[in-house]
């Protein structure tokens, strides 16, 4: 079905040629380099070309749409601008879903035919979405045009081999430090150690997800230069990585994250809402400034990540620097296919990202609307900035490290912060990471049970069976509680995971229950006997 759906792909892109646009166009400026613009209401809504002739993809199209919750109206009425303004004839009849970017790859990879035509996700699943199949290339005219149009990293992050698969959406995914003014004195903010001890002194918490996130993890990493870098082959996938987290570097990161995570004020946490339970300091993102001024008012500070010291030497903590993208999904509907890619290039042109900070505050991608004064001013675009001769970009990520990585900080605050219980640490996670490379084809294959279940938090896999063609069980009974949440998945990773469609699967009753996994084609169902 893949292949089938590429070739026409391919016929699609003879449509998609045309798609490009420039500043304050409220549509693709058909057969253009991107140059063009025309101003806001000029635009026909005849179904003609601005030359009169017809476009050749004139139609009305039922489409479907994820996007974040936040930004879920937004998109809805920005499709209906382009139904309004577009010179095409192309109107979307279109039904915009909630979805977090977070989990749009996993669920979309779960089952592509029901998936949407449109989705918006973080780039760190982009490479198994290309492996999967779940992406439509863009053609050569609209990928020199997004190019031309957007930041040089983005661009890099929606590319596989030379070919753009997707349209940069946002360049503000990374993180940066919320405090309290009203405790944390501004001369203590670049000293990890003065943050600590005003935080205990006040007896209120650093909020920090050092003991339950990777993504925030590898900041303390970074800051002493290890690297973490995957390899993919053109089509997405994983041949290598080259990873120095177990080295001497990597000693010096441990012993620095060991003085957050022993503190008795320490919270892994990365939520605005700390801050009404207690917090003075929060690591966090630009998602988060709106509701953490709601809490803090004029006493909100922000600013980029603290240093740490160790022996006399300070490192000032790194962090991931990442971007959401939006991707179109293959089609066997060509014109559908031609259109949908137009509409993707307004979604993510100069005047929907510009509506979309004004709104809320999600940080463009698009190099004209960055020169925005207002962009320039916005307080956690410019802590972003400031924290960005420190971040490391986040390019592919093979989707077992992300379970791997994040029990580095309980491995660190198990250790006691000798330096043999530190270099355990490493020495753990370094081999899981190489056992991903070691895998039988059976290990990649197989299906486990994952959840917070057991007494576990998403961190322990429960082996499984295959029964009978298509059908795994788990290997144990499991004692299970109602509420808890379950998914299961294949290789001990999150390329390929089943749950209730795209959620989790949630137990309904106590008991103990024999977890079963059915397959159909590329989807798969979760019950319990």
């Amino acid at each position: 079905m893949k292949k089938i759906l590429a070739i026409i792909l391919a016929l699609a892109m003879v449509f998609t040629l045309a798609a490009c646009g420039g500043k304050k166009s409220n549509t693709p400026a058909q057969g253009s380099s991107g140059s063009g613009s025309s101003s806001s209401g000029s635009s026909s809504s005849s179904g003609s070309s601005s030359s009169g002739s017809s476009s050749g993809i004139e139609g009305d199209y039922t489409i479907s749409v994820w996007a974040a919750e936040e930004v879920k109206e937004l998109f809805a009425k920005q499709i209906n601008d382009f139904n309004a303004n577009n010179e095409y004839g192309v109107t979307f009849n279109a039904t915009v879903t909630a979805k977090s970017e977070a989990d749009a790859g996993t669920d979309m990879i779960t089952d592509i035919e029901a998936g949407p035509d449109l989705y918006c996700f973080a780039q760190d699943q982009f490479a198994r979405l290309v492996q999967a199949g779940a992406l439509a290339k863009l053609g050569e005219r609209a990928s020199a045009t997004v190019a031309a149009a957007n930041n040089e990293f983005t661009v890099a992050c929606a590319t596989m081999g030379d070919q753009l698969y997707a349209y940069p959406l946002t360049s503000d995914n990374g993180y940066f430090m919320f405090y309290d003014k009203s405790v944390i004195p501004d001369a203590d903010v670049d000293s990890l150690e003065k943050l600590i001890a005003d935080c205990e002194a006040a007896k209120k918490y650093f909020a920090f997800e050092a003991q339950s996130s990777a993504w925030y993890i590898a900041s303390w990493f970074f800051g002493t230069g290890c690297v973490s870098e995957w390899q993919t082959d053109d089509d997405g996938t994983f041949t290598g990585i080259t990873d120095t987290f177990d080295s001497p570097e990597g000693l010096i990161a441990a012993k620095g994250l060991y003085k957050l995570v022993s503190s008795p004020f320490h919270l892994s946490s990365s939520q605005a809402a700390e801050f009404d339970a207690g917090a003075a300091v929060l690591v966090s993102g630009n998602w988060a400034v709106n509701d953490v001024k709601a809490i803090l008012g004029d006493n909100m500070g922000i600013t980029d990540l603290p240093s740490f010291t160790v022996d006399g030497k300070e490192y000032h903590l790194g962090s991931y620097s990442g971007c959401k993208l939006l991707g179109v999904k293959p089609q066997t509907d060509a014109k559908k296919g031609a259109a949908l890619h137009l509409l993707a290039q307004y979604l993510t042109d100069y005047d929907c990202q510009l509506e979309r900070f004004t709104e809320n505050s999600w940080g463009p991608t698009n190099l004209e609307a960055l020169q925005s004064e207002e962009v320039k001013k916005a307080p956690g675009l410019a802590a972003l900035a400031k924290q960005a001769p420190y971040a490391q970009p986040q390019n592919q990520i093979h989707g077992a490290w992300w379970d791997i990585a994040k029990v580095i900080g309980d491995d660190v605050k198990n250790s006691g912060g000798t330096e043999e219980g530190l270099k355990a640490a490493l020495s753990n996670y370094s081999s899981k990471i190489n056992a991903i490379f070691s895998m039988s084809d059976e290990q990649k294959n197989a299906f486990t049970v994952i959840g917070g279940i057991c007494g576990t938090s998403w961190d322990t896999d429960f082996p499984m069976t295959e029964a009978s063609a298509g059908v795994w069980k788990s290997n144990d009974k499991l004692d299970l509680h109602a509420g808890e949440e379950l998914k299961c998945r294949q290789g001990l990773s999150w390329d390929v995971s089943f749950g209730n469609g795209g959620d989790n699967f949630v137990v309904e009753k106590d008991g103990s229950y024999t977890v079963v996994l059915t397959l159909s084609g590329d989807s798969g169902s979760v019950s319990l006997e």
